[in-house]
């Protein structure tokens, strides 16, 4: 991590730890500016981490007519793959057709078709969604991604898994991303500028003084207090909180709270395939292949009311998702399936949409100039996370005329530094270069750390060399390098977040690797990142 010198005044404090505030850290540092973080928890420990990790387009957008956010998020996809190809891949979708699809009443699109052609009941005709994946094919410039194309589904292996009504599919190209690990890069990324990231530790005030931000946070080790020529608040969930009870500032602008939810099954199908369905009520959902040996079907969307850190997936949202899938797959999907649930809440600016679905998921970037610079960052998409960051650096740019300009785009994340397309010749050479790691565990490794799995193993020869074994391919050296280099603290940011392990360990051997790390955080023995 940097050693660089920390100034008494800051040019950025960024609220929130999430995708959008790591985000905007890496590209301010690498721009010059001097950048502090506080995130009152760990990095993506909310809506960063329970996402349906896409990165996509957004298909059903276009039924609202949001060709910006698509287009704009469909050019960030290759972008954003040269860049991490170790963490984010291709991935093929298949879109089952039958004629009982159907629109949601309230979309543009809907409403549209219902003026035009009222006999179609509201029906989601063929012509119309080939007409859609065109533009998804063409809207974005695509080099990598392959293009759109029909599936007969009496042929083709996706048909096995599904009901034999369905005989006609499309198949279409998005891309899968670890997002957990993209926060934690981005971080790591930007304390390896000279960024300063303080995870848990809440901010508790922040007010104008002088011209200049005075920021107070409270933590483990106590209070502490910054100062900073602009603030970015970047709370996610939080950022309405964060307006008028941390600035104390009276503000029009909100939030809707949307709760996406999750199951996680056994796996379901033998392909590598992800399946696009769209229900008789006009909502879609994902069936993905999950961590190898399960499924990811999601998510919901429902008005969320309470506190975000309380967001669950509910038994009604559950079964809903359960049924969703029963209504395609050819063996119903129940309770006995699932494994793991999880939820996030959605921060959406509040554009007064009637349903939960049809709220933008565009970004709005707000600048309250009354004194020192307060930007506020509304909603947005996982996709279009580097996208964002640029915009709210223009916003800020009158600030800080000295700042170097737009740089992020295709510079690789750590670990990132090789070819989209070689990851298994890396698998391959980790491999060879330690003959004791199986195919999983190389697989694992390579899809978390990239071209630094190497130094994550450092000079092994056997497994033993990697220190304690906690299960599921787990070892120390690589507990060690996540808090060393990622800021991980506790085995919930291990196990949850920089891996998705806790779906292989037993309860006992988390509860021991918590243990291990507490003691060897009190005893020293354990560095966490620059801070």
């Amino acid at each position: 991590m940097t050693t660089k010198t920390r100034p008494d005044v800051a040019d950025l404090f960024i609220i929130g730890g999430g995708i959008n505030g790591c985000g905007i850290a890496r590209d301010a540092t690498g721009r010059g500016l001097s950048v502090i973080l506080a995130e009152q928890g760990d990095l993506a420990q909310a809506t960063s981490s329970a996402s349906t990790k896409l990165f996509h387009g957004g298909l059903r957008y276009l039924e609202y007519f949001e060709f910006r956010l698509v287009r704009e998020a469909l050019e960030e996809r290759e972008t954003l793959l040269v860049a991490m190809p170790h963490i984010s891949w291709p991935m093929r979708f298949v879109l089952p057709y039958h004629p009982d699809m159907r629109f949601e009443g309230d979309t543009p699109t809907g409403r549209l078709m219902a003026r035009l052609m009222p006999w179609m009941k509201g029906r989601r005709p063929s012509w119309l969604i080939r007409v859609g994946l065109f533009l998804y094919d063409t809207l974005g410039g695509r080099k990598i991604l392959p293009a759109t194309r029909t599936l007969d589904l009496t042929r083709d292996p996706a048909g096995k898994a599904l009901q034999t009504r369905f005989r006609h599919a499309y198949e279409y190209s998005d891309c899968w991303i670890e997002d957990s690990k993209l926060v934690s890069l981005n971080a790591r990324d930007a304390a390896e500028r000279g960024a300063q990231i303080l995870t848990r530790k809440r901010v508790v005030s922040a007010s104008r003084l002088d011209g200049l931000w005075q920021i107070e946070t409270d933590g483990p080790e106590g209070r502490h207090s910054y100062r900073a020529r602009a603030l970015v608040n970047a709370g996610g969930p939080w950022v309405e909180d964060v307006i008028r009870n941390v600035a104390r500032i009276n503000s029009s602008e909100g939030v809707r709270l949307v709760r996406g939810s999750h199951i996680v099954t056994r796996k379901l199908y033998d392909h590598d395939r992800c399946y696009f369905f769209q229900g008789t009520d006009g909502r879609i959902i994902f069936a993905i292949p999950y961590e190898q040996d399960f499924t990811l079907t999601a998510t919901t969307d429902k008005d969320h009311q309470g506190a975000p850190k309380d967001a669950a997936c509910t038994n009604e949202e559950r079964d809903y998702l359960l049924h969703f899938a029963s209504q395609y797959f050819a063996k119903p999907v129940t309770v006995d399936d699932v494994v793991w649930t999880y939820s996030g809440v959605r921060p959406l600016y509040n554009d007064g949409a009637k349903s939960a679905t049809a709220a933008t998921r565009d970004y709005v970037l707000s600048l309250d100039e009354n004194g020192a610079p307060l930007l506020n960052v509304f909603g947005g998409k996982i996709t279009t996370y580097r996208r964002l960051a640029e915009s709210a650096l223009e916003k800020l740019a009158p600030f800080f005329p000295n700042a170097s300009g737009r740089w992020t785009a295709r510079v690789p994340l750590p670990g990132g530094d090789f070819p989209h397309d070689g990851v298994a010749r890396l698998t391959d050479d980790l491999k060879a270069q330690f003959p004791f790691l199986s195919d999983y565990w190389a697989g694992r490794l390579v899809r978390a750390y990239g071209s630094e799995a190497a130094t994550v193993l450092g000079n092994a020869n056997a497994a033993a060399d990697l220190g304690r074994d906690f299960g599921a391919t787990l070892t120390e050296a690589e507990v060690r390098w996540l808090v060393t280099h990622e800021f991980a603290r506790a085995a919930a940011d291990v196990v949850w977040r920089r891996t998705k392990l806790g779906l292989r360990m037993t309860v006992d051997q988390i509860a021991a690797l918590d243990a291990f790390m507490i003691a060897a955080a009190k005893d020293g023995a354990l560095s966490p990142a620059a801070e």
